[in-house]
């Protein structure tokens, strides 16, 4: 079951990027504007050369198919055991909100969990940022800087502003993926594009960078705006099998998955199943460059 093609995912307003812990705001001119006008600033010699050299190697290669689950991409754990992986996406822009209930209640019930987040939202929420990367109860992974949909086209999804070509894909992996590593002390394996759209060009440079691109293999239903708890539940508890990986969201508290959770959990431990993170059962340790 992939994301609904009538669901128009809503545009991020004009925002401010912080690549590393420093208190002074990059203003982006224009709402979606490249990273390599808006935000020169973030770009140091070593990662400038970084993504010449990627650049170069992908001058004139094909973009391939456009999807959820293209080639090079991940939808379920490496694993043959009845382990299912809770995945929540935070976005950014004015839906930069954070369900602290939900993320207590993954605490209490000692699920761990792997959290995508953009570079949008970590400027939205320093603090809690913080103390999410410190918990070992959670993986920490990249959803982008600036929360584009991955294509050396443009091609899109939803309405999701994309990426232009492949410097702006480098931009919005690397540049997310050091701003984790610079505030957590971690650097991301793993990336998620905006919608979970992307090209299997863009799944190569993600290689490239020594991240891969993971989908989902169970859509819970909760990116629908205020779905039901009833509907996000049933839509994990009858399609949960081996491995998989389930993907939400934690930055609407205002919408419904604790009050799904809290009945899928026990659902799901009375069918035999355990939790994980990515990292626990997926391994990925390609270099850069």
């Amino acid at each position: 079951m992939r994301y609904a093609a009538s669901i128009k995912l809503f545009l991020i307003p004009a925002l401010s990027i912080v690549l590393l812990a420093e208190p002074a705001l990059i203003e982006a001119k224009k709402p979606f504007g490249k990273p390599g006008n808006a935000f020169k600033s973030l770009y140091t010699p070593d990662y400038l050369e970084l993504k010449s050299r990627i650049v170069a190697r992908f001058k004139d290669h094909s973009p391939g198919r456009f999807g959820e689950f293209v080639r090079g991409t991940r939808k379920k754990l490496d694993t043959g055991k009845k382990v299912l992986a809770f995945t929540f996406d935070a976005c950014g822009g004015r839906h930069s909100g954070y369900n602290a209930k939900l993320i207590a209640y993954l605490r209490r019930e000692k699920i761990p969990a792997t959290l995508f987040v953009t570079g949008i939202w970590i400027d939205r929420n320093p603090e809690v940022f913080k103390d999410l990367a410190k918990d070992p109860l959670f993986e920490i992974e990249n959803h982008g800087l600036l929360h584009r949909v991955c294509s050396i086209t443009g091609q899109s999804k939803f309405g999701v502003m994309a990426t232009s070509g492949i410097g702006d894909v480098i931009d919005e992996m690397e540049l997310n993926a050091r701003k984790i590593e610079v505030l957590s002390g971690r650097r991301p394996m793993f990336f998620r594009s905006a919608a979970a759209y992307t090209d299997e060009a863009s799944a190569l440079v993600a290689h490239r960078l020594g991240m891969e691109v993971v989908s989902y293999d169970i859509v819970s239903g909760d990116y629908i705006p205020f779905a039901s708890a009833k509907y996000i539940k049933n839509s994990i508890v009858t399609q949960a099998r081996h491995g998989a990986i389930i993907i939400m969201h934690f930055n609407h508290p205002e919408w419904h998955e604790l009050e799904a959770l809290e009945k899928a959990v026990p659902a799901l431990r009375a069918k035999g199943f355990s939790f994980g993170r990515l990292e626990d059962f997926s391994f990925y340790t390609k270099g850069i460059g």
